[in-house]
């Protein structure tokens, strides 16, 4: 029979390569990625039929790929691995057209089972979460959340934003001008009424677009309108 086309996507390396262990044995893995932009990129030219990804990862995080990918490929089955026991974390990753979610330290008892639920047209929820998650959406407002006043552009903008780079970087990573950049960034900032780059990091993790540790390297005082 015919196996699974996996695509793991995990911005650790060490994690990754003890998946491919738990996997490989079931599964034909097709690829391995280690962040969101190449995420897209390999579910593009890979087709996989399921796909296991973190939610934090760099350049774009898990939801909002596995959002970009939905657009264009629904039949693509996703599996949330992720460290966050955050029961906000999992409601955004189902909106986001996930079928499973899993955290890291269960995935050996889980992933499998969420796979081949993913794979059966099911959703899988791991049992620490299922309960809280049931009862967040009984007591959630009809009213959307105030992130949802951001375009998709501008959540890869806040992430990147987020993650310390300049304009320049930004720009190149998406492929507009440092002047869309900074239009996008004054946007964030007015319509979320956002005043420093401590506001703005403090919101993207807030929201888990970027995750509540950020790299070291990230410099508040940068200025991304740097030319």
């Amino acid at each position: 029979m015919k196996r699974a086309r996996i695509l793991l996507a995990d911005d650790h390396r060490i994690v990754a390569e003890g998946l491919r262990g738990l996997l490989e044995p079931e599964f034909e893995l097709v690829g391995i990625v280690e962040d969101g932009r190449a995420l897209l990129a390999a579910a593009e030219k890979l087709r996989p039929d399921v796909i296991v990804a973190d939610i934090s990862m760099p350049l774009l995080n898990g939801i909002d790929s596995v959002r970009q990918i939905k657009k264009t490929h629904e039949d693509i089955k996703v599996v949330f691995l992720t460290m966050h026991p955050d029961v906000t974390y999992a409601a955004s990753a189902f909106e986001a057209g996930a079928s499973g979610y899993v955290l890291k330290h269960s995935a050996p008892a889980e992933l499998i089972t969420a796979i081949h639920s993913a794979l059966n047209g099911k959703t899988y929820v791991t049992p620490l979460l299922a309960g809280e998650l049931m009862q967040f959406y009984k007591e959630k407002p009809d009213n959307r959340d105030e992130d949802t006043r951001l375009t998709p552009r501008r959540r890869e903008v806040l992430q990147l934003l987020s993650e310390g780079r300049s304009a320049k970087e930004i720009a190149t990573i998406l492929n507009i001008s440092p002047r869309t950049v900074e239009f996008h960034k004054y946007q964030i900032m007015d319509g979320l009424g956002l005043k420093t780059f401590a506001d703005l990091l403090q919101y993207a993790i807030r929201h888990g677009i970027v995750a509540h540790s950020v790299s070291p390297s990230v410099n508040p005082e940068r200025n991304t309108s740097e030319k």
